[in-house]
């Protein structure tokens, strides 16, 4: 994947937890389906797999999500 395949999705504040983003990036359908992703080791923050549905997020960092189906990145600008 590269950097033009990365979506850069505009948050209000300054940070934002990352069960919120999944769900503010359309990764997720609800808070329960983020929790699962992330509860299952199918997201990554800035490369390292991330468990902790309350990490906070800032911007410039890279959350991708694996699924069966396909790979989905996005940047927190």
């Amino acid at each position: 994947m590269t950097n033009d395949d990365i979506e850069v999705i505009e948050i209000t504040g300054d940070m934002i937890r990352l069960g919120q983003f999944l769900k503010f990036a359309n990764f997720a359908d609800s808070g329960a389906h983020a929790g699962a992703m992330i509860g299952d080791g199918d997201v990554s923050v800035d490369g390292v797999i991330e468990t902790r549905r309350g990490r906070q997020l800032a911007k410039g960092m890279l959350v991708e999500v694996r699924t069966a189906s396909e790979n989905h990145a996005a940047r927190v600008g």
